[in-house]
């Protein structure tokens, strides 16, 4: 039920109105100005604080990345009065803009930030930084950053299944090109920051509509490389806080920004999209928790590609028995991770290896760190490994129809190899490791923490997330416990 019929509203049969005249964006900003920490589930506020910690662990171990070192030295040339703190850095040293940024850009740089499914979306990446430099900016406790936060969270799912294709089975945005990922976290985390600042409706409302200007990403890297995607996520993060600080300062943006005839959906999705997804049971159906981990440090499409793998070496299959591979996956996700297979089975980059089914196979049967396979798995040194090159290059990518018929609320895939005895070994995985259906312990998610943070890091940053949770604590305080 939207939330404003609850309040005594019609359902309008005009597609373009929430209830009796209210816009979409309108709806999004009424229902996110008027929530309260009391409000939320207990199970919401967890998975807000562990989400939390899995982003700054994640920003954490990206910091050496081309990406952050790049956007690290645009940051600090950029200088500025001294509101956030950057990753790895215990004090507030630039504005939250350029913390945003670079906070984002990490968050999002190893391909290892959880995913909405079956939107195709990552929301914490653009989402958690947004957040946090803006608490930092503005002083915000610990319970305002996190309802903030869910606010977020609730918004960018429902934009994000709003351009979901229920009858193709696909994410429009994707099927264009666009990286969905930080377009709608630009305007989700604006409406989030405007919270945060204590903006009422209008004024949330206005931020939504400022950020549908400044969203912004191009997949094209995810086919064929290039380092740029990488920063997606911080230029949505850095977007959100821009357009909540111009909406605070009076600012405006259309109120039919959504739906309107020149508006965010009619622009990328054209007739396609769906009105109803967007206030659709806002309030009483929390999808915070909902949202998938990912427990390896690689495209999301690959994951069931390393479980078949663990799955056969715990058969006893090693690498070196290997003839040839066939690898079925989703016809989406054969776009990125299966084509050009000349590319995939000899990626140029660590970063493209993470985007390759051939090597991802190839590296998970001969590796192993993490909680399956680890950033060790994707170095440099083990794209040259002559044994994993052997078995990318033996390895073909095929679209599945069983793929197809459950994608993209899973990210299956069906592996199949012949052995070098004549044996053919076919295993399929057809659900995620780190959704509802085979969710990570709370363990797992600490092992991952450790494995991204450090040991000594990810702990602090779990009891500092813990007071969060628990109504104390605050942004700056979650920024030094993840400090080195």
């Amino acid at each position: 039920m939207c939330p404003l019929e609850a309040r005594g509203c019609d359902r309008l049969t005009d597609s373009t109105l929430g209830c009796r005249g209210v816009t979409l964006a309108q709806g999004l900003a009424r229902w996110a100005a008027e929530l309260r920490f009391e409000d939320l589930p207990q199970v919401v506020v967890g998975s807000a604080g562990d989400r939390i910690v899995d982003t700054l662990a994640i920003a954490m171990a990206a910091r050496t990345t081309d990406a952050a070192r790049a956007v690290g030295a645009v940051v600090r040339a950029w200088g500025g009065r001294a509101e956030a703190t950057l990753a790895g850095e215990r004090t507030p040293s630039l504005p939250a803009t350029a913390a945003a940024l670079y906070n984002g850009t990490c968050a999002h740089a190893l391909d290892f930030d959880d995913t909405h499914l079956p939107s195709i979306a990552h929301p914490s990446s653009s989402l958690v930084p947004a957040l946090l430099a803006q608490g930092q900016a503005c002083g915000a406790a610990g319970p305002a950053i996190v309802t903030a936060l869910v606010a977020g969270y609730e918004i960018y799912v429902r934009l994000a299944l709003a351009q979901y294709d229920v009858r193709e089975r696909s994410s429009i945005f994707f099927e264009h090109g666009l990286h969905a990922t930080s377009i709608i976290g630009a305007v989700a985390g604006a409406a989030a920051c405007a919270k945060l600042r204590g903006l009422d409706a209008d004024g949330v409302m206005h931020a939504l509509a400022i950020a549908c200007s400044m969203g912004s990403g191009l997949i094209e890297a995810n086919r064929a490389g290039g380092s740029v995607k990488r920063m997606h996520c911080g230029w949505a993060a850095h977007g959100a806080i821009v357009a909540a600080e111009l909406a605070a300062n009076g600012l405006t943006g259309p109120p039919s920004v959504l739906e309107g005839r020149f508006g965010f959906f009619e622009a990328y999705c054209r007739e396609r999209w769906r009105p109803q997804a967007v206030l659709e049971d806002l309030g009483t159906r929390w999808e915070t928790p909902r949202i998938f981990y990912k427990p390896y440090p690689c495209n999301h499409f690959t994951h069931a590609i390393v479980d078949a793998a663990l799955r056969l070496r715990a058969r006893g299959v090693k690498a070196a028995d290997v003839e040839r591979v066939r690898i079925g996956t989703a016809t989406a996700s054969h776009r990125t991770i299966g084509s050009p297979i000349e590319q995939k089975r000899l990626p140029q980059s660590a970063y493209h290896a993470a985007f390759s089914a051939p090597f991802v196979f190839a590296t998970a049967m001969v590796g192993g760190g993490g909680l399956g396979v680890g950033f060790e798995d994707f170095s440099e040194a083990a794209l040259r490994d002559p044994q994993r090159r052997r078995l990318s290059e033996r390895s073909d990518v095929v679209v599945d129809a069983a793929c197809d018929a459950v994608f993209p609320e899973q990210f299956p895939a069906v592996v199949t190899v012949w052995l070098h005895d004549g044996q053919e070994i076919t295993e399929r995985v057809m659900a995620n490791r780190g959704g509802s259906e085979r969710p990570l312990t709370r363990d797992e998610l600490l092992r991952k923490a450790e494995m991204t943070a450090g040991a000594a890091s990810a702990h602090r940053l779990v009891a500092a997330a813990a007071a969060l949770q628990s109504g104390g604590g605050d942004a700056a305080g979650l920024l030094a416990a993840a400090a080195v």
